[in-house]
């Protein structure tokens, strides 16, 4: 199925965004307040907002592998030290059912 016709009219809020910074263009049908709205918009970022933020890139910056346990674990089952608790792993398996 094929659907012709115009587009469907663009919303206030889509032709204010269009609007490049320093070009005044008046919008037919809104007034002169209601476009200047935007140019007094301002965002205010929360401390605790801006401490999840560093968190997170510290986060990232993390590797994902931490290769000091998966060497010592290597190093355990060469040398035959590494002992797998039975108990724990089936009770693990039995939370996943």
């Amino acid at each position: 199925m094929k659907v012709e016709g115009r587009r469907p009219p663009e919303t206030l809020e889509v032709q204010l965004r269009a609007q490049k910074p320093g070009k005044r263009e008046t919008i037919p049908g809104v007034s002169e307040n209601t476009q200047s709205i935007n140019k007094s918009d301002q965002v205010h970022i929360s401390e605790k907002a801006k401490k999840i933020e560093e968190l997170r890139q510290v986060i990232h910056q993390l590797p994902e592998i931490r290769a000091d346990k998966v060497e010592a674990l290597k190093k355990a089952i060469q040398e035959g030290r590494y002992q797998v608790d039975s108990l724990k792993v089936a009770g693990k398996i039995l939370e996943e059912i």
